[in-house]
């Protein structure tokens, strides 16, 4: 049996703010909802910063570019620039441009991606619906061309996930040499609507991996390619930081990889009942899932920051 992770109280906060410089946190549920902040995060994060942290916004959500999400950020209510943002489409395009990538990208995944692979001069093809409208398969193999200069195939969420796309990233990938990067592989996305429950990321991954049968090289958390990002262009102490997510098995996961101090939220995906149920198991790997601090949701910090809000 391991530990539950620590609550934020009066009487350990002021350790616990003493004790990182740097904040890394999560997007989709921690700070919003789509585009509904949870509770007063923009004003906790907001503190923070004024308090001398530096704040990044790290997300696995390839859907937008960096520049969508200053103008998001600054909508909600957060203090952001463009070199706050990580999001794992950015990631890819600096590991492909790290790689002295020079051929052209077949995309499965949306605007975000296709943005940040033209911020570094990458060309890219793919990004759209592309439907089976009937026939056979043979008739099918004659219509599809497919373009001599893709040598990566990038992964990242799609709606318009089809099995013509699957085809043709299968078969790119086919290609000696051909690289296979996914921006995530996160199950589901932190939204609950009429019962439904959203599809994220990682089936568009996994149903790829399973035709070309080889796996992708995941560029968001939990990896630490994300962390590698970051350090390169700034000087962060991983014991000095702070990583902040609603997920355990990506944002929490991602900071034990890192070194970083860690605090899950259960204003998302991870609940009360999971803590509970990995820290009676005997398994390590469900040991590390377990964060270092918790708290309710991200705006629980306030009645510690600021006196005046505790009766908020």
């Amino acid at each position: 049996m391991a530990p539950l992770p620590a609550l934020i109280t009066r009487e350990n906060f002021k350790s616990f703010l003493e004790s990182f410089d740097t904040v890394l946190t999560d997007c989709d549920g921690v700070l919003w909802h789509e585009d509904r902040l949870i509770g007063q995060a923009h004003v906790t994060l907001n503190t923070l910063q004024a308090l001398g942290k530096k704040v990044f916004f790290v997300t696995n959500n390839s859907t937008k570019s960096r520049d969508d999400y200053v103008e998001k950020c600054g909508r909600l209510g957060f203090k952001a620039t463009k070199e706050d943002i990580l999001s794992s489409a950015y990631v890819l395009a600096q590991y492909l441009k790290q790689q002295g990538f020079q051929k052209k990208v077949y995309v499965m995944g949306m605007g975000g991606i296709v943005k940040e692979l033209q911020a570094e001069g990458i060309q890219s093809t793919g990004g759209e619906p592309e439907v089976y409208d009937g026939g056979s398969l043979s008739t099918l193999m004659d219509k599809m061309k497919l373009d001599p200069d893709v040598g990566a195939v990038a992964c990242g969420f799609d709606p318009y996930l089809s099995y013509l796309k699957v085809m043709r990233a299968a078969s790119y990938l086919e290609r000696p040499g051909c690289l296979f990067l996914a921006t995530n592989t996160d199950e589901r996305f932190p939204v609950a609507s009429k019962g439904l429950v959203y599809p994220g990321t990682g089936c568009v991954v996994r149903c790829v991996e399973t035709v070309a049968e080889r796996p992708a090289t995941v560029m968001g958390k939990p990896s630490t390619k994300m962390f590698s990002v970051i350090q390169e262009k700034n000087s962060l102490d991983p014991k000095r930081t702070l990583m902040i997510g609603d997920r355990c098995n990506t944002d929490i996961l991602f900071g034990k990889n890192c070194g970083l101090q860690t605090l899950v939220v259960l204003s998302g995906v991870t609940t009360q009942a999971d803590l509970e149920k990995w820290a009676a198991s005997d398994d390590p790997e469900q040991h590390a899932l377990l964060a270092d601090y918790c708290l309710t949701q991200l705006d629980d910090l306030l009645a510690f920051l600021d006196p005046k809000q505790e009766q908020c």
